[in-house]
This record gives structure tokens, sequence and C-alpha cells, in this order.
């Protein structure tokens, strides 16, 4: 019997070694999580959002980048906070992920405490807020924050366009607020007037009233700063309810749902700049194969999310060749360590915030598609 324990802890050593050895880490599967709205009136994003997350799984996976095969356990944050909370808890401690997708504003700021606290990365694709880019080191933004989206098309509607009395209509919560303070700042210098303010609850699904203050105010443009279902009845009620006058408004109006609906046409977004026309390999991989796999031409969500997991798979192949664990804390210093990142749209760097940078396109709808108007660099 002596024998048989001495020969099994001499097997057992030896697999250590066979584990361990040779500067490399464990064969291992991966699996990283996601915060996404999947049921609800956001639910619409969380489609668009899984479909480019998706297909850089599949990506990463055909590649055998890593060790193991990768994946996202995805929870249902509804786009909003608390249940974000509820699903980045199970995520953190029970999934034990290292890696976790966000997207929202009111949900990144709810779940950046318990990031920061167990230092697990989270990297938002979708929330656009401006104060996205001071919620920690282990809080990274691939998606261009959207003052700087203000900032890109104000001043060129402005002059080009001869907006200058604008009425904002702004979801009651951190996205809208924030919106409302950029946008007070941006007119003012660019040389336009914010005539009017009109604040929606974010369960308000009527907006008749909302129409006749538009109306009253007489502005040139009519700025919409919401998201969901809600964003898609701002602008169908409006046009119903007799506002003629140009809207503007932000990326997150960019999805297919809002894109086909005819009182969409001529309205103006702003959105990341990508060339999706670009012979840079991973580009052209991206859209061929999304295109081919969703039968539609992809969107900045769609980049931001392959993006993301692209950027885990890359920073993990990483650790894994230099023999160390997959943890919060080890990507965070890979990241800071690499200088530039091969991704779709381009070789791109972080700034100190964590936060990657973009151009900015000012585009107009016409028969359900986007055209570009301008691009503006920051």
């Amino acid at each position: 019997m002596k024998k048989i324990r001495n020969l099994l802890a001499t097997l057992s050593v030896a697999a250590c070694a066979f584990a361990f050895g040779s500067g490399s880490a464990a064969a291992q599967d991966h699996t990283i999580g996601a915060l996404f709205p999947l049921s609800g009136p956001n639910a619409v994003y969380g489609d668009v959002f899984m479909s480019g997350s998706d297909l850089a799984v599949e990506h990463i996976n055909a590649d055998k980048m890593l060790s193991g095969p990768l994946s996202i356990a995805y929870e249902d944050s509804q786009g909003k906070p608390q249940p974000a909370v509820v699903g980045m808890t199970k995520l953190v401690n029970v999934t034990h992920v290292p890696y976790v997708l966000s997207a929202f504003t009111g949900v990144s700021k709810a779940i950046s405490t318990l990031a920061m606290r167990n230092e697990v990365v989270a990297v938002n694709g979708g929330g656009v807020g401006p104060d996205l880019a001071s919620l920690g080191k282990y809080f990274w933004n691939v998606i261009p924050l959207v003052n700087l989206e203000v900032r890109a098309a104000m001043p060129y509607l402005v002059k080009e366009k001869g907006i200058k009395r604008v009425v904002l209509i702004y979801i009651d919560d951190p996205f809208g607020n924030s919106i409302l303070d950029e946008l007070k700042s941006t007119l003012d210098k660019a040389g336009g007037e914010l005539v009017d303010t009109l604040s929606v609850p974010v369960t308000a699904q009527q907006f008749s009233g909302i129409a006749a203050k538009v109306r009253a105010a007489k502005p040139d443009a009519v700025y919409i700063a919401s998201y969901g279902a809600q964003q898609i009845q701002i602008v169908k009620q409006l046009r119903d309810n007799g506002v003629s006058q140009q809207f503007i408004t932000y990326s997150g109006y960019l999805v297919p749902d809002a894109l086909a609906l005819p009182e969409s046409e001529g309205l103006i977004a702003t959105g990341q700049g990508v060339n999706y026309k670009s012979d840079d390999p991973v580009t052209k991989r991206f859209v061929t194969d999304y295109e081919a796999k969703y039968k539609r031409a992809p969107t900045a969500y769609n980049v931001n999310y392959y993006n993301a997991v692209l950027i885990y798979g890359i920073l993990a192949h990483a650790l894994e060749a230099e023999g160390k664990e997959v943890t919060g804390a080890n990507l965070l210093a890979k990241r800071e360590e690499m200088k530039s990142f091969n991704l779709v749209g381009g070789t791109v760097s972080f700034q100190s915030n964590g936060t990657l940078l973009f151009p900015i396109q000012v585009k107009v709808v016409k028969n359900g598609k986007t055209e570009v108007l301008t691009t503006v660099s920051f």
C-alpha cells in the first residue's frame, strides 16, 4: 500500500510539472461575462451587442488563440442599474469571470464599484455618458463618449446647416443629464442657443404634450437624447403631432428598428467613424463574416463588442504565453504594457483614462440607411 501511495504521489508531481512547466499556463476554458438588455424595452440593443461579441468568440476559437475555448456568460441587465448589479454579483461571485462586457451609462456606473472592488475588468461598448471615463482603472471604454459626439455635431450644424435655435428632449437619468450639460456648453461656443430643455421620465411613452412645447418654442432643430423603445416613440409622436423641424440625435439611435422608421428620414445622428471598406485583415474579416452570418451590414455597436471581446483574446493570449494567470489584475497590467491593438477600424491605443479614441461621423438617415456628411477627428 505504501508503494502505491508513493507511486500516486510521484504521478501527481509529474502531472503538475507537465501542466505548469515549460513557461506556459495550463490549458483552460475561458469564460467572460456580459451584462446586456435581453428583455424589456431595451432588448433590441441586446441582440445588436450579442451579434458582435458572439462573432469575436467564433473567430478567437477558430484561430485557437487561447489554450481552451472561449465562451460568454450572458446576464440580463434590462438596461437598468438594479438588475445589472444582481447580474454583476453573480458573474463575479458565482461564475468568477475576470472580464465583463457592459452597456448603458446607468448600468456601467452601477457595476463599476463591484468591478473595482473585485479587480474585474468591465468594458463598455454601448454607454456614452462622459463620466464613464472616470470610473477607475478597471473600467474601460471601446466607444467614443457622447461629449465628443455633441462637440463634433453642433459646430458643423450651426455653421453649415444654419441651425442656431435648438430644443433638447432628454431622458431624466445620468446619460440625459450629461448631454444637457454638454449641449449647453457646445452650442454657446458655436454661436447657437439652447432655447428649451424638456426632460422625460425613463418610463414615459406618451409625448404629445412634449410636442406641443416644441412647437411653441419654434426651434430650428430638436435634439433627442433617449434610448430604446422610448426614442422611437419620441420621433414618431413628434412627427405625428406636427413637429417638422430637423431632428438631431446621437449614436444610440443607429439601430435597425429606429432606422427603419419612416419618421427617421432626414434625421441627423452622430457615431464613431469606421472604414468598413478597409483592407486591413481584421476589419475585412469582420465585415465579410458579419454580413455572411447576419445578412445585414454591421454598425458601430457590432464593431465595439467585437473589439471588446477581441481585446480580451489578445491580452489573455499574451498572459498565457508568459505562463501567467488570466485575472482582472493581470489583464489590466498587460493592457497598460501593450502600446496598441489591431482591431476592427485599424490600430488603436487606449488613452490614460482607459478609453479608445475614434473619429466621429455626422450622418443623415436616407431610405433606412445613413450617409456621412462629415468626419471630425479629435
